[in-house]
């Protein structure tokens, strides 16, 4: 049943409190902000969520034609309004609210590389004109936060097992660290914590069977163009049976690695999110239930129907196998 969501002073979005029990643990943090507490540091936060923004936020986006794949659609949900799928994005590097992509495209796109390293017996740099003459295609996917939220989203670009094919990864290799563009000029972060104390650059993993897996898939555009920078541009990760933050945004680093890497969000409260970050509706997050989604629009950020949420985003039957 769709209706309008307003939402109540008390739900703050995780996002902001995540960030703020992490980091009452840090030492210089204590030492720094003493007599904070959790509401007073959140509520600055929280703004006005609905705030009017001039510009384009498909601003400096071409077009980017790629067949789809009839393998990976979806059937059952209404594709997202592209302007909404636009204005309502996570990106903590730019902000902790969801409307940041006007502060987003201060992101530098242009010229891009990124380094595959590690173990592996072909290490390259890419550049984006590389990443882009790859086999393009559409495939379009659910898209679920840990935050309750969903989309379906047209994405366009390869699968990750594509560079694996490339690059080689040694037999020593067990999981892959891809890493975020950061730059503290550029890249402010969220008003509060302060993010000096943040562990920047933003980075993610995946276990390289994870990787190699037919759904895991770099996105270089949407909605039959390249991705708008608050997207992640120019080239990020998509992977439709984990939540949204395990794709790494504004790639520029690949690593294969022999050991578990640490990640931003783990690394900050691996309490709520861990490494495997598997969407499944029987485990709650520590805060509130998994079992049911709002599903956004599909015109309006305010509509939103309320679905039950999927084993595995829905996608159990490619992945499951996986984790037996």
């Amino acid at each position: 049943m769709a209706f309008i969501h307003v939402p109540k002073p008390w739900q703050l979005p995780e996002r902001v409190a995540t960030s703020e029990t992490a980091f009452l643990n840090r030492r210089k943090f204590l030492k720094a902000f003493t007599g904070f507490s959790i509401a007073g540091a959140a509520l600055p936060l929280l703004g006005c969520q609905s705030q009017a923004t001039e510009g384009d936020p498909l601003q400096g986006v071409v077009s980017l034609p790629a067949d789809r794949n009839p393998t990976f659609v979806v059937s059952d949900r209404p594709l997202t309004n592209e302007r909404v799928a636009a204005t309502y994005n996570n990106f903590y590097e730019f902000g902790s609210n969801k409307h940041i992509w006007d502060e987003a495209q201060r992101l530098p796109t242009h010229p891009w590389q990124v380094e595959v390293t590690g173990l592996v017996k072909n290490p390259r740099t890419y550049d984006l004109d590389d990443l882009l003459k790859f086999d393009l295609e559409e495939r379009v996917y659910r898209f679920r936060c840990v935050e309750a939220w969903s989309m379906v989203v047209p994405w366009i670009g390869f699968p990750m097992k594509v560079i694996m094919q490339q690059v080689e990864p040694t037999s020593q290799a067990k999981f892959v660290r891809f890493t975020s563009f950061y730059d503290r000029q550029i890249t402010p972060g969220p008003s509060f914590p302060p993010s000096q104390f943040l562990p920047w650059p933003y980075t993610e993993g995946l276990r390289i069977e994870e990787m190699a897996n037919d759904l895991a898939f770099f996105a270089v555009g949407i909605y039959g163009h390249t991705l708008p920078k608050q997207h992640g541009a120019p080239i990020r990760a998509v992977l439709p049976w984990k939540y949204g933050f395990k794709g790494a945004k504004s790639i520029v680093k690949i690593e294969f690695i022999d050991r578990q890497p640490a990640t931003y969000w783990n690394t900050l409260a691996a309490n709520e999110y861990k490494f495997e970050s598997n969407v499944d509706p029987t485990v709650p997050h520590p805060r509130w239930s998994q079992a049911r989604e709002r599903l956004i629009g599909p015109d309006s950020e305010f509509t939103f129907t309320e679905v039950p949420t999927l084993p595995y985003n829905g996608y159990g039957e490619f992945v499951a196998n996986l984790y037996t």
